[in-house]
């Protein structure tokens, strides 16, 4: 016999029977549309038995679609208003669910499994992409989370899977696709959630992909500061400051009267790897 998911109330009822209300400080905006929800957590693919790190869950609105898919999740939350939901999540799919009240930016998911785990999270907007980087950074690699399905404003979404001479390209694109894959899997409108936001928004999903050889990822998150730091700026004006970056130039054939947005992800990898030691 198939086990079948627990009924749960609508989102709505559970908001309102707790009084919540999204926070603008805390860079909340609910989702109540519990098909959309659904959609979102199959993005990473099947999840039954898996981890899953979820950042700011609120209500649990994500939370409950991801039990339902089978996943564990480990959800970290910082509003204490919300953990009284998440706690009759936790009770609904016992043994699911696990929730730490805390700062995800202050918590390493390192101490929090014993094995791989894939990240969801409809991310507060405030620290969205600091969140973000931070998985994508580090010398080790592949990292220990084998996916991330991330909501973000669709403006720092499109950052992220940028081409080189637009507009949007830029440091962010750099780091998420040198050794990523990153992908825009939907666009969300500003009318799904509560209270909407002034823009829309996307899921974005990532996944690892082979690291270049002989790169410092400290080196290359220098280089792309440097570079973008004056994006406007020819090379040999934004790269004058980081020791040795003009000299590598023209024995890689890159031209020092380019801007950082024309170079692609090879051509900034090139760079890092001339100056690694």
């Amino acid at each position: 016999m198939t086990d079948l998911p627990p009924q749960l109330p609508p989102l709505r009822e559970v908001v309102n029977r707790h009084g919540l209300f999204a926070s603008k400080a805390l860079g909340q905006n609910f989702l109540f549309d519990e098909q959309l929800l659904d959609r979102i957590a199959k993005v990473p693919g099947s999840l039954r038995g898996a981890n899953v790190l979820e950042v700011g869950p609120g209500p649990g609105g994500l939370t409950r679609a991801l039990l339902r898919a089978g996943a564990n999740v480990t959800a970290i939350e910082m509003d204490k208003r919300c953990l009284p939901a998440l706690a009759e999540l936790s009770d609904a799919f016992p043994g699911q669910l696990t929730v730490i009240e805390g700062d995800a930016t202050r918590i390493d998911p390192v101490t929090l499994f014993d094995g791989p785990w894939h990240v969801a999270a409809n991310l507060p907007y405030n620290v969205g992409t600091l969140l973000f980087t931070g998985w994508l950074s580090g010398q080790e690699w592949p990292p220990r989370w084998q996916s991330l399905t991330l909501m973000f404003q669709l403006e720092v979404a499109e950052r992220i899977v940028a081409r080189p001479g637009t507009d949007a390209y830029g440091r962010l694109a750099v780091l998420a696709q040198w050794r990523a894959s990153p992908v825009i899997a939907m666009k969300v409108h500003r009318s799904a959630f509560t209270p909407p936001p002034k823009v829309m928004s996307a899921i974005v999903h990532v996944e690892p992909a082979a690291m270049p050889a002989g790169v410092s990822a400290r080196m290359l998150e220098r280089v792309t500061e440097a570079a973008f730091g004056q994006r406007r700026k020819m090379l040999r004006q934004s790269l004058k400051g980081l020791p040795g970056a003009l000299d590598v130039l023209e024995p890689l054939g890159i031209d020092p009267q380019r801007r950082a947005e024309t170079l692609d992800v090879a051509e900034f990898v090139a760079i890092a790897r001339a100056l690694t030691p």
